[in-house]
């Protein structure tokens, strides 16, 4: 017996930021049963879940799934396929040994009410506790993942020294500009509304912060909050922002390139004019991937849960009702429309 399972279907490659017209509202049908043979479609996953979707994570890199683009990490979304992203699951019906009916877990799911997951070796069972279910696809999921790597890793922090984060009350941003102060290091964020601003200083503890879309001259704003100089740039805007940092770093500096949400399309990205500043100042700068880290995720959950029940980390999000509003969400991450990590509640239970 089938029921109806309403989706989000991807509908053809774009330029730019993604619109909500480039996502359709579709309701397909799906039985709450395990179709016979799913469990050898895959056989090194050990067999298939059906799992009712509760949470949906809206991130930056799905942009780059909606381009017809074939040389990145991951690849593009086909025309006419369910878009798929990071989620949070109640199982349904398992033909999984290691997964029973009523686990929640969280991984890969379909932008639906309802999906049929053969990798589950991409699903990570979540255990009860008393942090927000939803935190695991923020704070304890993919974003917190990496800013705790893309921090200690690929920024290599020493007590004292001075950060700044672009984009920083964002999901990855808030809590690389916590680990900092927690560190030991002087924390300064950027961002795009005085409530923002607000958020970083007062909810946060950063040192200080501003309003990027304020400052005339970003090199300028830079040396004002700045005047010795930077240590690390944790960087998730690329652009101006990126350019004007490359004056300001300080000897033997890290830049931890995260992400570009400045560049609205690589046909038409910004050059970097300052780039050869790396050479006299003996900068560092490097692209990451959090999934290159993995082995260090264990460690990661043990430490932020840590400082989280004891309050010294914080984290916001940002949460939008029905499926139906996830295109809407997702679009207006590239317009800063976000405070806090964007979530996509499909479910109560």
């Amino acid at each position: 017996m089938e029921i109806p399972n309403k989706q989000i279907i991807f509908k053809d490659y774009i330029a730019g930021s993604p619109k909500e017209n480039d996502m359709i509202l579709n309701v397909g049908k799906i039985s709450l049963k395990i179709p016979p043979k799913s469990s050898s479609s895959s056989p090194s996953s050990g067999g298939a879940v059906l799992v009712k979707n509760l949470y949906l994570s809206c991130d930056p890199y799905l942009r780059g799934r909606m381009r017809n683009f074939h040389e990145s990490y991951i690849p593009p979304f086909s025309p006419g396929s369910v878009i798929v992203g990071f989620g949070i699951s109640k199982v349904v019906d398992s033909d999984n040994e290691n997964f029973q009916i009523g686990d929640i877990v969280t991984g890969i799911t379909g932008w639906e009410e309802y999906s049929l997951i053969h990798k589950t070796e991409l699903l990570r069972k979540i255990e009860s506790d008393d942090i927000p279910l939803s935190y695991h696809l923020g704070l304890l999921g993919m974003p917190g993942f990496t800013a705790y790597a893309g921090f200690y890793e690929v920024c290599c922090p020493k007590k004292g020294e001075y950060v700044f984060i672009s984009a920083a009350s964002g999901a990855v941003g808030q809590l690389v500009g916590q680990l900092a102060k927690l560190h030991g290091c002087y924390v300064v964020g950027s961002a795009g509304t005085s409530q923002k601003v607000d958020l970083l200083k007062n909810k946060f503890g950063f040192d200080d912060a501003f309003n990027y879309k304020e400052e005339p001259n970003i090199d300028a704003a830079l040396k004002r909050y700045f005047p010795q100089g930077i240590d690390i740039y944790f960087d998730n805007v690329g652009g101006e922002m990126l350019d004007a940092v490359l004056l300001n770093m300080r000897t033997h500096g890290r830049i931890a390139v995260c992400g570009m949400v400045s560049q609205q399309s690589l046909s038409y990205a910004e050059g970097l004019k300052n780039v050869f500043m790396l050479i006299p100042k003996r900068v560092k700068m490097q692209g990451f991937i959090q999934s290159d880290y993995l082995h260090l995720f264990p460690q990661f959950l043990e430490h932020i849960i840590g400082n989280y029940k004891q309050g010294k980390i914080v984290y916001i999000e940002d949460m939008n009702e029905g499926l139906e509003n996830a295109p809407a969400a997702l679009v207006g991450l590239f317009s800063g429309k976000n405070v806090g990590k964007q979530v996509v509640r499909v479910a109560h239970s």
